[in-house]
C-alpha cells in the first residue's frame, strides 16, 4: 500500500512562487510514476503535470507549461511541484497521485493512489 501525503500549499499574492511536496510512504516509490492533480470549486479535477518513475519523461497541462516544473527525488521518495508566476486561476486544491507503471498518465482514473491535497489560493 503506498500513502501520499502533500504539503506546501499556502495564500499567495499573483506573480509569486510556491513549491509543492508530495511524500510517499513505502519503498516502491521508486517505481510509481506521479502526477499532481488540481481542483478548483465547482470544477472537474484536472490534470496539472506527471513524471515517470526514474524522472526522464515529464507532462504539461499546456495551462501551466512554462511556468511549473514537476521533478522528484527518489532517494527522499518525494515528488515536488515549483509553480512560478501563479495566477488566480491556479487557485485550487492539488492532489498528488501514483501509479505503477512507466507510462504518463494525464487522466485521473488512471492512478490508483491519491493524497489528501493541499489547498493554494492565489490573490489578484
Amino acid at each position: 500500500q503506498v500513502q501520499l501525503v502533500e504539503s506546501g500549499g499556502g495564500l499567495v499574492q499573483a506573480g509569486v512562487s510556491l513549491r509543492l511536496s508530495c511524500a510517499a510512504s513505502g519503498n516502491t516509490f521508486s517505481t510509481l510514476s506521479v502526477g499532481w492533480f488540481r481542483q478548483a470549486p465547482g470544477k472537474a479535477r484536472e490534470f496539472v503535470a506527471t513524471i515517470s518513475w526514474r524522472g526522464s519523461n515529464t507532462a504539461y497541462a499546456d495551462s501551466v507549461k512554462g511556468r511549473f516544473t514537476i521533478s522528484r527525488d527518489n532517494a527522499k521518495n518525494t515528488v515536488y511541484l515549483q509553480m512560478n508566476s501563479l495566477k488566480p486561476e491556479d487557485t485550487a486544491v492539488y492532489y498528488c497521485a501514483g501509479d505503477r507503471t512507466s507510462l504518463l498518465y494525464t487522466t485521473v482514473r488512471s492512478y490508483a493512489y491519491w493524497g489528501q491535497g493541499t489547498q493554494v489560493t492565489v490573490s489578484s
